[in-house]
């Protein structure tokens, strides 16, 4: 579909982000390696971390360098946040967990995850019953459990007092008037339900909110869970009109919110996603996802083999507003027939990764020490900017 940009087309189904569209930069030339097996959490290790797994140190997820760098910006508001995304309860709860985590950085720099926008202000709450005495007694007899574990036998002492850190910043939260930013329900009904078109909506929101009160990082996530939501194998043409129901209307109405209360120049709003898919699809309607790769075709028969398509790394495209960046800008080109790989300035994963540090002020060679050895922001330190996607040339 046309976009407000002058010959700029996205997916149709996206008709509201298509009118915000002169606000931001689309990456086309987006692309990742293979990494011997396209899977989605080796991807999304990669992707979240900039590193391809396994790596012999724990990686940091790139929102845990941001709240190390850069610090908290309010006291009582958790530097990353990562909202959507259950850790516990499907198939690859292990693999989800193994970057979603500050790493060897330490406890106190890893995300608060609230998987479930709607009960978000009751994670920051204490327990029903709970008097502000008890809470504080509690806390106190914690600090002394701590003092007493054999913890510093079994760790250094940088990550045993990166716990105690951990557990003093949520105690704050919880102790805080602030805690009220996870309070959806004190936004108008006419502004929540411009954002309500799921959990994924809501999560839109609560990151609005949550950038306001000062909040360094924060992902949003549709959550991923095997053969779910994205992970598209069978019925595909309708799982993806529905998917770009949920993310069309929030993902418009946070760049809209955040360019009216004059956020938008210094929030970097990244829309993003581990690989792309082929046009070639796999298997037939009704077949194990197992079975799959073993029925190949190229010809679309009918409308519900739309969606079973292979995994692709060829080309992706990523999306980018504010933070410094062009408005109403294309950048990389792609082959005009399939398979539709990238052929005008790539884009590798260390290259956003680098970018998305420029915009924040961080160096992409940014390190930290791990086992006698320098660990980078960016994989050995060798991601660059793109900097021709930014409104002002950056040296």
């Amino acid at each position: 579909i046309p976009t407000v940009v002058d010959g700029v087309r996205i997916s149709q189904g996206l008709e509201n982000v298509a009118k915000v569209m002169d606000r931001g930069t689309i990456v086309r030339s987006h692309r990742m390696p293979d990494l011997g097996t396209i899977l989605h959490s080796r991807h999304q290790y990669h992707w979240h971390t900039g590193y391809v797994p396994p790596q012999t140190v724990a990686a940091p997820h790139i929102g845990a360098w941001m709240a190390k760098v850069l610090g908290q910006r309010n006291p009582a508001i958790p530097a990353f946040i990562n909202i959507g995304q259950k850790l516990e309860g499907h198939g690859e709860s292990e693999e989800l967990k193994a970057f979603t985590t500050s790493g060897f950085l330490g406890g106190e720099y890893g995300p608060f995850n609230i998987p479930f926008p709607m009960e978000a202000a009751n994670s920051v709450r204490p327990p029903k019953g709970m008097t502000p005495q008890r809470f504080e007694a509690r806390m106190a007899r914690w600090r002394e459990m701590v003092q007493r574990s054999p913890i510093g036998d079994k760790t250094s002492d940088y990550h045993r007092d990166s716990i105690v850190r951990s557990m003093e910043n949520a105690y704050r939260l919880l102790s805080s008037p602030e805690r009220t930013a996870f309070e959806l329900e004190r936004e108008p009904k006419e502004v929540y339900d411009n954002y309500n078109t799921g959990r994924f909506g809501q999560g839109c929101l609560l990151a609005r909110r949550l950038a306001e009160s000062g909040a360094r990082f924060i992902e949003v996530t549709t959550e991923y869970v095997p053969f779910l939501h994205w992970d598209t194998h069978e019925n595909g043409h309708a799982t993806l009109t529905n998917m770009k129901q949920q993310i069309d209307r929030p993902i418009a109405q946070l760049v809209l919110d955040l360019e009216k209360r004059g956020m938008l120049d210094r929030t970097l709003v990244v829309l993003a996603t581990e690989f792309s898919r082929d046009m070639m699809i796999e298997g037939v309607p009704g077949s194990n996802a197992s079975d799959q790769s073993r029925a190949k075709s190229d010809v679309l028969k009918e409308p519900k083999h739309y969606g079973l398509h292979r995994h692709f790394t060829g080309s992706c495209s990523a999306v980018l507003f504010g933070g410094g960046v062009r408005k109403g800008h294309v950048h990389g080109v792609t082959a005009d027939e399939r398979p539709l790989i990238v052929t005008k300035d790539p884009v590798s994963i260390p290259d956003m990764h680098a970018t998305i540090f420029t915009a924040m002020g961080i160096s992409p060679k940014t390190a930290f020490d791990i086992e006698k050895r320098p660990f980078y922001a960016t994989e050995d330190g060798k991601g660059k900017s793109v900097d021709a996607i930014f409104q002002k040339s950056r040296s």
